[in-house]
């Protein structure tokens, strides 16, 4: 009998691991649908002004993180992280840092994989290394019994949720979440995030398969594609965007599968979305939030798109107020 049990879950283990790799095998990166995803309008404008320059935090591994500082003047201030969104890098938030740095001082990482110094361009060495830089990076700069607020947009807020919910959330004072994405399931998420986003379906199962039995040795593979607009490509920072995401990036870029866990576990925190987002519904935030956290403030701009919301003014007075009340 146990001989038979035993043949049984090898038997079963090996039309597994056979699935899975022809899951894997059947899908390739493609050409992308025409179109021009998210608007970058208004990004690339606030981007045509001399950007801080970039410099190094040595992260535990000894990689060379690239963080934009712009210290404040202010006595006792805060410490706000502001982690950008998929595909592009820090530099998208250079006005709204300009700004803050009279409330706080500010970091802003360029995270591993991505920008003009990403190391392997779309891709890290395991799931959740994105929570250790971050942690390395706080570490690196937070002065003593200084309050600390990391913030992200999109994809970036997804990984605030995840910071919140792992082994470095008792790090974090405060948590801004600008139209995060938190999971391709939740109700906030349109279809592709609205055109935006293209997974390779049937990989993500097969590598999510191999995942479940402790094997990684695929993660390195793409699945997940980006359309970035050709304005953006063929710019002057065009060779800075990253448009194709590595199954181990992409799953440290999101709350885990069960993000309402995540979410419960943020500290106070303020969400802020545009009513034309185009990536997500952003009326549907707060009853998706509320239901599991009360440490909430919801604000939704009029007329503000996915990326505008960066820029728009209630975004800047939504921290600043955040940042008052700490």
């Amino acid at each position: 009998m146990v001989k038979k049990m035993v043949t049984f879950i090898v038997i079963s283990i090996v039309i597994s691991f056979g699935i899975a790799l022809g899951l894997i095998l059947s899908q390739r990166p493609s050409d992308l649908p025409a179109g021009e995803g998210l608007d970058f309008t208004q990004t690339l404008k606030g981007e045509m002004v001399t950007p801080q320059p970039l410099n190094s935090v040595t992260m535990r591994d000894g990689f060379p993180a690239q963080v934009r500082v712009y210290d404040s003047t202010k006595a006792n201030a805060p410490l706000v992280v502001l982690v950008h969104g998929s595909a592009w890098h820090g530099l998208q938030f250079d006005g709204l840092a300009r700004q803050l740095r009279a409330s706080a001082d500010v970091l802003v990482p360029d995270l591993r994989g991505h920008g003009p110094q990403p190391g392997r361009r779309g891709d890290i060495d395991y799931i959740g290394q994105f929570e250790d830089d971050l942690a390395d990076l706080i570490t690196a700069h937070r002065k003593p019994g200084q309050k600390v607020v990391l913030a992200g947009h999109s994809s970036g807020g997804g990984l605030v949720v995840r910071f919140a919910g792992g082994a470095h959330g008792e790090m974090l004072d405060g948590a801004v979440l600008m139209a995060p994405f938190l999971k391709y399931n939740a109700p906030t998420t349109r279809q592709n995030s609205g055109g935006w986003a293209y997974p390779l379906t049937r990989r993500i199962i097969g590598l999510s398969m191999l995942n479940t039995f402790k094997i990684p040795f695929l993660n390195h593979l793409t699945i997940m594609q980006f359309r970035m607009p050709q304005v953006v490509l063929d710019g002057p920072l065009g060779d800075t965007a990253t448009t194709q995401y590595s199954y181990r990036l992409n799953t440290s870029f999101a709350p885990r599968s069960d993000y309402l866990a995540d979410l419960s576990r943020l500290p106070r925190f303020a969400l802020i979305a545009g009513t034309e987002d185009e990536a997500f519904f952003a009326d549907k935030y707060e009853p998706t939030l509320s239901a599991v956290t009360d440490k909430g403030t919801y604000v939704l701009v009029d007329g503000v798109n996915h990326l505008g919301i960066v820029t728009a003014p209630q975004t800047l007075h939504t921290i600043e107020s955040l940042l008052n009340d700490l």
